[in-house]
């Protein structure tokens, strides 16, 4: 498995993997805003042929308020599921993770997850060392609440 940053002619075979795994799904023109916004932020997994097995959409929140700290936020993170427990998605998160904090001097990460998601919830929090933040009322379509968490980076 190779781990590398994302380029624009890797959009659809993330939205592919998107697609496929997820309730919650993003126009083309959405991703090439992240790649082409935030360059270095958003990597992929792909398998010994060069197929996208696994992504990371991620960028830095723009609407900051005055005093607010840079802080990026995970979009979306999906691994097809015969290339799952792997470490993928980890690998994906941490390389994210110090592009945001390098690059742009980000001091933490934000994310939202699906209550009813304990693989996730349990990989931000128990792998990654995220922390619940607050709990979002129906945040997604479908009216399920999301936990908002948060990772500091700094150091």
């Amino acid at each position: 498995m190779n781990i590398r940053v994302a380029r624009v002619d890797d959009l659809m075979g993330m939205q592919a993997c998107n697609l496929q795994n997820l309730p919650e799904n993003y126009t083309m023109k959405y991703y090439f805003y992240h790649a082409l916004t935030w360059p270095n932020l958003s990597y992929v997994a792909e398998d010994h042929k060069g197929r996208i097995v696994g992504y990371i959409l991620a960028k830095m929140e723009e609407d900051l308020q005055p005093g607010e700290e840079p802080h990026g936020h995970v979009t979306s993170i999906s691994v097809l599921r015969s290339y799952r427990r792997l470490g993928l998605a980890k690998k994906l998160m941490v390389q994210s993770q110090e592009a945001m904090a390098t690059i742009y001097r980000a001091s933490y990460v934000s994310l939202h997850v699906r209550k009813s998601n304990r693989a996730a919830f349990g990989l931000y929090h128990d792998a990654l060392g995220f922390a619940i933040h607050d709990i979002e009322k129906k945040y997604y379509a479908d009216g399920e609440d999301a936990y908002s968490m948060r990772l500091s980076l700094k150091q």
